[in-house]
This record gives structure tokens, sequence and C-alpha cells, in this order.
């Protein structure tokens, strides 16, 4: 059912190359991107991709109600749609839909003991074992280390990609690898980083951490900001 053209146009393909086989079960990533450059909108990209090619997925928004977030796929998968010229979207998009569970906190009552009830839950009575979970809207700085810890173990105990988003703020102080100091004191649980930047009205991503790589490889790719796509050149 997964389409060959979005594949192909996916940032993921090519970031899995560079960082050797992409994020992995049991993993951690981390976006980092100022507000407004496209966080969620990539998390969308990811989830899609993941849920399109027959992979479950669960998205958790702090910020968003569920219908809010709906919406948001429904743009993003349109966007993409109209871009690769799919021959049939609504098959696709329901195979997207069946493989894919939107969930959010209202307010501030987000735990992640709550998060592992929920997983927990979609496994044994919705026979939903997610190997992908997105989480979005945690604040990064206000956790604290033990904090990222738990959600590295998460990752590693329910042997999922566990991809989060944490905002770069403009003037925050940055380490010799560019990763923002509200990120950088939790890499030991952090295994991948990706920075996303502003760039002449497109969007550019780059790797700040790969796994235990210390020779990050130096790729930056132009994405088109509506549908987070490679720009064809």
């Amino acid at each position: 059912m997964y389409q060959k053209e979005l594949n192909e146009c996916n940032p993921l393909r090519l970031l899995e190359h560079s960082i050797h086989g992409g994020l992995g079960l049991g993993n951690l990533g981390v976006i980092v991107a100022r507000h407004g450059i496209g966080k969620t909108a990539l998390l969308v990209g990811i989830a899609l991709d993941e849920a399109m090619r027959g992979r479950k997925t669960l998205h958790v928004s702090l910020d968003n109600t569920v219908d809010h977030l709906r919406e948001f796929y429904d743009e993003v998968f349109i966007d993409l749609a109209y871009s690769a010229r799919l021959e049939d979207p609504s098959a696709v998009r329901l195979e997207m839909e069946r493989n894919r569970i939107l969930h959010t906190y209202a307010g501030k009552s987000f735990t992640i003991h709550k998060l592992r009830h929920s997983i927990n839950f979609l496994k044994e009575y919705a026979h939903f074992t997610p190997v992908c979970v997105i989480l979005e809207g945690f604040d990064f700085d206000r956790a604290t280390v033990q904090d990222v810890e738990a959600f590295r173990q998460l990752a590693l105990d329910f042997n999922v990609e566990l991809w989060m988003s944490a905002v770069r703020h403009r003037n925050l102080p940055v380490d010799d690898h560019g990763i923002p100091e509200s990120v950088a004191q939790f890499t030991s649980s952090i295994s991948v980083i990706v920075q996303m930047k502003d760039d002449n009205g497109g969007v550019a991503l780059s790797i700040l951490k790969d796994h235990d790589n210390p020779d990050v490889a130096r790729v930056a790719l132009a994405l088109d900001p509506s549908t987070m796509l490679l720009v064809k050149k």
C-alpha cells in the first residue's frame, strides 16, 4: 500500500542512511527547532510514513486536542497525496488511519507513568502494539535528567522508536556539536538529535547527534515547508 513516490521523497530515507539505519527500536530521538519552523508537521510526517508502511504508530500531543491533531494530519496528508500524485488517496488514507492512534492529555495531566499505562492498555485491550511513538509538547526546559532517562527506558521496555520535539530558543547557548543547552544536558539518554532551521522560506534539516558515532554525517536536507518532503532539484 505504501507509495514509492512518497518513500523516495521522505527525508527519513536519507536520514536513515546518514544515521546508520535510522533511530532504531528502543531508542529516543529528538527534533529541535524554534517555534513555528514545523516540528509538528515533521513529526506528523514521521507518523504518516510509519503508518502507511503498515507500522502501528501512537501520536501523543500535550498541546493540541485530538480533533485539532486529526485536522493537522488531514492537511499534511492532502499535501502529500497531491505532491506524490497518489492514484488512490482514499485507500492510502484508510490504511494510514488503521495504523495510527491519536491521544492527548488535558491540561497538565501528563506523566510518563500515564503514557506507559496508555501503551499497555492499547496492547492488551485494543490489540494495537505501536512500533513508533510520537510525543510532542514536552517541555525540555523544565525536564530533569531522570525524566529524559525515563523516556529512554520507556522506548527500550516497549521496543519502540520514540520521537519527541524540543524548542530551540533564539539566544540559548549551544555545545560544541550545535546542540542547544536545554537538550545537551540529556544527550546520554538521547540516541539521535535532528535540527530544523528556517532556510530562505524553506526548511533545512541536519543531524546533531548520531547514536554514539563521533563522526556525525554532514547532511543538510532542504524540505518543502508545506509537506516536509525533500525539495526536488
